[in-house]
């Protein structure tokens, strides 16, 4: 037995996406099949559609995926049909980052979210005519009506929060809270500045200001996400494009320097800038440098403990994490809506137009919508 979806699919590269009618297997025992009802976009995604990173094409992208269980492998014990929840990243379950709680580190990482196929080599996306497109990226493809994820990336989420705002809490969200939260562990009282305030940028916003940190500073050149950044926490905010001096306008707000620092940009002036501006002992944290970006410091410069750490998820513990920013949001102090712009599933190339180009912070693909294109809301 299979199930019928309806799949954006990216077919080329920086091609647009085509829709296509799959066929879906049905769950194995560790897997569950989830009803789509909503899903973000991230700037993974548009990294592969650029094929900046290797997953073969044609491939069904979407990795910040939220639904209902349809139906549940066997094995399955942490969710059941009805459900509402959320898909992260994939694991292996089996190595010593997975057994430590520190999947995002995983032995099998590229296999397991960017191969497009399971862990096995196998692939649960089937056409009746025409090429296979590859599947389980980020072991769900949920830019589809149903995707198949697996047990270890399903988190089940409460039935009473918005499943359309609880979607980005899969990655973007997740790695910017969890970066702050627990990667770089931010304790009351401490300095923070974070590089970039797109969505990633500005969930660290929200999770400093959660732990308490007395000094927040926002780097952006975008004047209009850093008036954001201030409403949901940041102190201070920086333009890069209005000083001479990165770092001296950082050590301006904290002669110091700072004690956290956190790069969503993959600049490299900023990683310069950043550890010039680090306090000793002080932690520089990055989530998107990549190799040969030329983002290099001399470690001289880190002689008085400092140190750079790569983070990848925000080192999350997705059904831990995912659940507390979702309190956190119940209670009025993780506010993620206000990042959100809504598209529905068809106008998908706009909503990828909008995100790429900064008009949109955290776009966000609608299911149980008008077929008809529609333009794009800021509200749930």
């Amino acid at each position: 037995m299979t199930t019928s979806a309806r799949a954006a699919v990216v077919e080329t590269r920086d091609g647009p996406f085509t829709f296509r009618e799959i066929e879906i297997e049905d769950p194995r025992p560790d897997e569950v099949l989830v009803r789509m009802v909503a899903t973000g976009i991230c700037a993974t995604d548009a990294h592969v559609r650029a094929q900046r990173m290797a997953t073969p094409l044609p491939v069904v992208l979407g990795h910040e995926g939220a639904g209902v269980v349809e139906r549940v492998g066997a094995a399955v014990t942490t969710v059941e049909p009805g459900d509402h929840v959320v898909l992260s990243y994939h694991s292996c379950g089996r190595c010593k980052p997975c057994a430590s709680s520190h999947a995002a580190y995983c032995d099998d990482v590229w296999a397991a979210n960017f191969a497009g196929a399971r862990l096995d080599g196998s692939n649960g996306l089937h056409v009746a005519q025409g090429t296979e497109p590859h599947g389980h990226f980020f072991g769900q493809s949920s830019f589809a009506t149903y995707a198949l994820a697996h047990r270890r990336n399903t988190v089940k989420v409460p039935r009473d929060l918005p499943l359309e705002v609880m979607a980005p809490l899969a990655c973007g969200l997740q790695t910017g809270a969890g970066a702050v939260l627990k990667s770089l562990a931010v304790p009351p009282g401490a300095s923070f500045a974070v590089f970039g305030v797109g969505a990633v940028g500005l969930a660290s916003v929200m999770a400093a200001r959660v732990t308490g940190a007395t000094t927040i500073v926002a780097v952006d050149v975008d004047a209009s996400r850093l008036a954001l950044a201030r409403d949901l926490g940041a102190t201070h905010t920086v333009n890069p494009a209005e000083v001479r001096d990165l770092t001296g306008a950082l050590r301006a707000v904290e002669a110091r320097g700072l004690e956290y620092v956190l790069d969503t940009s993959g600049r490299p002036e900023n990683l310069d800038a950043g550890v010039g501006a680090l306090a000793p002992l002080g932690r520089f944290g990055f989530v998107a440098f990549h190799e040969g970006g030329g983002a290099s410091v001399d470690a001289g410069r880190l002689t008085l403990g400092q140190s750079l750490q790569g983070i990848i998820q925000g080192d999350a513990v997705s059904s831990l994490l995912i659940n507390d920013l979702a309190r956190l949001y119940r209670a009025g102090r993780f506010p993620i809506d206000r990042l959100l712009s809504f598209y529905d599933f068809l106008d998908i190339d706009t909503a990828f137009d909008d995100a790429v180009s900064g008009r949109a912070t955290k776009a966000v693909l609608r299911f149980a919508s008008p077929r008809q294109p529609t333009r794009p809301t800021d509200t749930p």
